[in-house]
């Protein structure tokens, strides 16, 4: 036998006294409270038993024996596969390619994320070529140069997936059919995929007789798939497997409920305030269900690994030192997500879904009960491409919705009236001053909001004077060709002109003797028609350059249009980064880039075929020599010139040589700009 001291819990300056005084006691009369708590007797096999043989002294007997009995993780196939190493070009959150292409072109894809055992909303996207089974474009990397992803073959089934690095404990959630999953987000499947089986396993690998069985194989936070092939898994019986899948389903649909309040959830329906109001969502009621569920699943889980009360006192004294304070609890606003940002604040999550029902994404009718609230989906069904809480794909609109909103009291299409009528509809409160709010402070909250897995990706986009006291606001997925143009010679000429009279007005109307008021309006006005003036000069700049793909990726489309949002300071830093990076050449998969730069891509697709194939040039510059073997053709199918001239504009080349000179745009609210720096006469339009 040998001794442990188990010294953890004194503080340094004590350790020493503390070991003197238990080697004393391991050589007189045993206190048994003590020998419990920090004193461990062991024989060096026993560790033999677990995977890699760690010195779990502190472990009870029955875990440790638990490793050589029968287990029924052996049937199970838990998987991972190679890393991507390009998130950035290939990996997207859901919201950002158009809606159609979530069917075939980019795919659920499961990376891990934060801890969130049960129900995780997966919010990332992978471009996928079906045709390949590969991620589009993929061609691994220098050391390891492959086209298919490694477990290809498991991918798209139902399953249970977890992040592999936490530092809040294992975490098994649902991962739906039709996903692809990720290296740092591995996956678990059972033979036929039986979704009864899947939930019984989910409840069992979220217990604590089966984390505690984990920890004991391996090093703090590192949940590889060895680790979990190897744990040991009990055989339930029929009534067992049954009680555990069902209240694994319960535990995963109460996550879920909650999710429903999250506008950038597959699940979402309604906002805070609006979905309590609607549809009765209780998140105390929520919360006291889901521990109480998981209450019963260790029950069961106990029982069946046949741990007495003995050891799972251990394991559950060892569960509350393991995990945070709040670890169970499913609305802990203090909780951090994957990307170190707190939850949205109410207001903000109302105002951000009246803006939503303003373009045509929301669907106003869930709230007025016009529209029942739709019926929840089954734990393992593919994820849509639609929240339940957006207008019905298949369902005709009875208005057009609007792609552009602008910040301007009596227009048709102002944002403020439009999100204050919704507002009054609903009977929901909206922020003080609405109209600044929307100007000043709606943005960067929306920025926020809509960033995931380190991708900034907002769908409103507001571009403004450097003061916002002129704003228009465009909607993503109603982006056109013309949206640019359109937004020009529809509503900034026209803006424009309405103020210059006003301003002529004004200047015809002061008399002498005016009061400071008027003349201080006066200088106002002088100011805001310089700014309208700066805006429209920056409109004509990039739209001859417009041509929106939203596979490029929001901040790509957004890049070019860096001057036009001075008045988010860290944002325009940002997009202004990414438009530098996109003229060095960085990004030159996209399809910005063909768009704007021929002459660089073409000749690149020669010698890269991840390029080729981004751009639909791999036939012309590669060819199959044997199969999965691809070398260069000794000469393109077509001249290079030829596919530089077809992909080349006269007039995108002046306007982009027009922007790339163009002084540094004015920045700093209320800054006023030369007047006359643009003229109506010249205007646009095509």
């Amino acid at each position: 036998m040998t001794v442990f001291f188990r010294l953890m819990e004194i503080h340094a300056e004590a350790k020493a006294e503390a070991l003197e005084e238990l080697v004393k006691t391991t050589n007189g009369v045993r206190n048994e409270a003590i020998l419990d708590g920090q004193i461990f007797e062991k024989h060096p096999s026993e560790f033999s038993a677990i995977p890699g043989a760690p010195l779990a002294y502190w472990a009870p007997d029955k875990c440790l024996k638990l490793f050589t009995a029968d287990s029924n993780s052996k049937f199970l196939q838990v998987v991972s596969t190679n890393p991507l190493n390009a998130d950035f070009r290939y990996a997207r959150v859901w919201w950002e390619p158009n809606q159609v292409a979530l069917d075939s072109d980019w795919l659920p894809w499961a990376k891990g994320g934060s801890y969130s055992p049960f129900y995780y909303d997966i919010h990332t996207v992978i471009s996928w070529s079906s045709s390949r089974s590969s991620y589009r474009g993929f061609l691994g990397t220098e050391n390891r140069p492959l086209e298919r992803p490694a477990s290809v073959q498991h991918f798209f089934r139902p399953g249970l997936t977890w992040p592999r690095r936490t530092q809040s404990g294992l975490g098994m959630r649902i991962m739906p059919a039709g996903c692809v999953f990720a290296d740092k987000g591995p996956a678990i499947f059972v033979p036929g995929n039986n979704f009864d089986d899947l939930l019984a396993l989910l409840a069992i690998t979220t217990s604590n007789a089966y984390c505690y069985l984990v920890e004991l194989q391996m090093a703090f936070g590192s949940y590889e798939v060895g680790v979990i092939q190897r744990t040991p898994v009990p055989h339930p019986l029929a009534n067992d497997r049954r009680a555990l899948a069902s209240l694994a389903r319960l535990a995963w649909s109460l996550r879920r409920q909650i999710d429903t309040t999250n506008e950038t959830s597959h699940a979402f329906v309604l906002p805070p305030r609006l979905n309590e109001r609607i549809t009765g969502l209780d998140k105390q009621a929520i919360e006291h269900q889901f521990r109480q569920a998981r209450q019963e699943i260790d029950d069961l889980a106990f029982a069946l690994y046949d741990i007495n009360k003995e050891s799972r006192a251990d394991i559950l004294a060892w569960r509350h030192h393991r995990t945070e304070p709040n670890d169970g609890d499913i609305n802990n606003d203090d909780e951090l997500d994957d990307d170190g940002q707190t939850p949205t604040d109410s207001t903000t999550a109302v105002v951000s879904w009246l803006v939503g029902v303003a373009f045509g994404r929301f669907d106003v009718r869930l709230a007025t009960g016009e529209r029942p609230i739709p019926p929840e989906p089954e734990p393992f069904d593919p994820l849509p491409t639609c929240s339940p809480g957006m207008w019905p794909e298949d369902e005709e609109r009875p208005i057009p919705p609007p792609d552009i909103l602008v910040d301007d009291a009596g227009h048709a299409r102002d944002m403020a009236s439009r999100v204050s009528a919704i507002a009054s509809t609903v009977d929901v409160s909206e922020p003080e001053n609405l109209r600044r709010w929307l100007a000043r402070e709606f943005s960067p909250l929306h920025i926020k909001m809509y960033s995931k897995s380190r991708r900034k990706a907002p769908i409103y986009w507001q571009l403004a004077t450097p003061s916002a006291s002129y704003s228009v606001w465009l909607y993503i997925h109603a982006f056109t060709r013309d949206t640019m143009y359109r937004m020009q010679n529809d509503y900034v000429v026209p803006k424009l002109m309405l103020e210059e009279r006003r301003l002529e007005t004004m200047r015809q109307e002061l008399q002498d003797r005016s009061t400071a008021a008027e003349r201080r309006a006066l200088a106002n006005q002088e100011i805001f028609v310089d700014e309208l003036r700066g805006f429209l000069d920056e409109v004509k700049r990039v739209a001859p350059l417009w041509n929106p793909d939203l596979d490029d990726g929001v901040i790509i489309n957004f890049a070019p249009l860096w001057r036009l949002v001075p008045h988010h300071r860290p944002w325009q830093k940002e997009l202004k980064a990414t438009w530098d990076a996109l003229c060095a050449g960085k990004y030159d998969w996209a399809h910005l880039a063909m768009y704007l730069w021929p002459e660089r891509v073409v000749p690149k697709c020669a010698t890269d075929r991840s390029l080729a194939i981004a751009h639909d040039l791999e036939d012309v510059f590669w060819e199959r020599v044997t199969e999965g073997k691809w070398s260069a053709r000794p000469t393109p199918t077509r001249p290079v010139n030829e596919l530089i001239q077809d992909r080349t504009s006269p007039a995108v080349k002046d306007a982009l040589r027009n922007l790339l000179s163009a002084p540094t745009a004015a920045s700093g609210g209320g800054t006023r700009r030369r007047r006359g720096a643009a003229s109506l006469s010249n205007g646009g339009g095509r």
